[in-house]
């Protein structure tokens, strides 16, 4: 796409639009000089240039990447008119367009019935399941992984519910035996399953989870702000191809959050919370004296927590999935990408004399280590470190991340691996660009030779 194109076709449309509603004066308070704006703007484009590389595959650290161009255009263009989604008469088409995306992301779960709509982020999103979990079964806690994001912690707080992290197996997904203990004690209301946690892409095993969620009477709401979308490679044949079992266990489940801002190719901030029961509506009931008057329609504002919300973040959403649909053929080519690359790039480090996998990744996260002499946790956390801020520094940098393993985590993959601290920092990479397929190589080359750099 030629972005600077469309761009200008973004703003010619919204001025001829505009220009229907006949001619005004802008106020002079507004008026800004040329000269001015480019003397702050050439300060403002340097400031910008503090950045990491998000966009090109050396960039191989944390779940950033710039949206795509479509979804540029499309939060441009309607930024242009700035609607407010909160009520119908904020943003009439852009709230159609929120509708007719929640909609997709529901088919894409094989929801039946929904009730759903756009965040501002999977935090909030999981804040808004969570606030009906509470209110479903009133009195009663959250179960979630001990791997589950920090925020569903901090969020049973903030409702004043209990949480009950659960203890994880040897590839960090939710031990069953050990959430049946918990849910025996009858103090849970709600478990989390988390598709695709955020330090190593692990996913729970939902299908397994559903059943006791049957069996003692509680919720199952799936946070899948990271994974969701690798929903689109469940079943399949290819190389790249998921289990489907926790995938199409999903659709059975009480809620799903997902973040489009990370695999969905939007910009921030865009989550989305999805109930598979419309009737849980009830619980966002509430009015207002100066909204809701243009349409007996449902207002998106009467089915959420947040207030006012771009509708920006929708329209950038709807265009780019009338060109990449969130279907196995569409997005899911993109994530495809991702996830044979990380898969690649697991082969060599099981090849290599110099790193070490530190389990097999699930999605499109791969985590490693560095073989040190001698072989304990001090030692692998002080490489790890030294590789991480010399492959920043290098004249031909590389921007990795680290996630920080606990003595436990750590030895029941590596047993032999001297425990002599509480923990370790491992290095580790996120593939989610689709251009990584085509730099693993030499991606791997790179962290080789940082390595053996000591």
């Amino acid at each position: 796409m030629d972005l600077q194109h469309w761009l200008g076709q973004a703003d010619d449309a919204i001025q001829k639009w505009a220009g229907t509603f006949g001619p005004y004066q802008p106020h002079p308070s507004l008026h800004v000089d040329e000269d001015r704006f480019a003397g702050v703007f050439e300060e403002f484009t340097g400031r910008l240039r503090d950045n990491y590389p998000f966009f090109h595959p050396r960039y191989a650290g944390q779940m950033l990447k710039p949206p795509h161009p479509a979804a540029v255009v499309g939060y441009l263009t309607a930024m242009l008119i700035n609607p407010n989604n909160h009520a119908l008469d904020g943003g009439p088409a852009t709230a159609a367009m929120e509708r007719e995306t929640v909609a997709q992301l529901a088919a894409m779960f094989g929801y039946d019935t929904h009730l759903g709509h756009l965040t501002t982020s999977g935090t909030i999103a999981n804040l808004e399941a969570l606030f009906v979990a509470r209110e479903s079964h009133p009195g009663r806690g959250v179960a979630y992984s001990a791997e589950a994001h920090y925020t569903h912690g901090r969020m049973c707080h903030v409702l004043g519910m209990k949480g009950h992290p659960v203890p994880t197996d040897g590839q960090g997904r939710m031990d069953v035996d050990a959430l049946e203990d918990v849910l025996r004690t009858g103090d849970v209301g709600t478990v989390v399953v988390t598709a695709g946690t955020t330090g190593l892409g692990a996913v729970d095993p939902i299908h397994r989870i559903l059943a006791l969620g049957d069996r003692y009477g509680v919720r199952l709401h799936v946070d899948a702000a990271y994974g969701g979308f690798f929903t689109l490679l469940a079943g399949s044949d290819e190389p790249e191809g998921l289990p489907p079992e926790p995938w199409r266990a999903i659709s059975r489940c009480d809620s799903v959050v997902i973040d489009p801002h990370k695999h969905g190719l939007q910009p921030y901030g865009c989550g989305a919370v999805i109930f598979r029961d419309p009737e849980v509506g009830r619980f966002y009931l509430h009015d207002s004296p100066y909204t809701y008057f243009t349409s007996s329609e449902l207002h998106l504002g009467e089915i959420s927590l947040e207030c006012s919300r771009a509708g920006a973040s929708a329209a950038a959403l709807w265009l780019t999935f009338q060109l990449i649909p969130p279907t196995p053929d569409g997005l899911g080519r993109v994530l495809a990408a991702g996830r044979r690359a990380a898969l690649r790039w697991a082969d060599l480090i099981r090849a290599s004399d110099v790193l070490e996998l530190y389990q097999q990744p699930e999605l499109d996260i791969v985590g490693y280590f560095p073989k040190v002499e001698p072989r304990t946790l001090t030692a692998v956390d002080a490489a790890s470190a030294r590789i991480l801020t010399s492959g920043m520094a290098h004249p031909d940098p590389v921007f990795l991340s680290t996630l920080r393993a606990d003595r436990e985590a750590f030895t029941v993959r590596h047993p032999s691996v001297t425990a002599d601290a509480d923990g370790a920092r491992i290095l580790r990479s996120v593939l989610m660009k689709p251009e990584s397929e085509q730099h693993i190589e030499r991606l791997h080359d790179q962290v080789e030779q940082l390595a053996l750099a000591r």
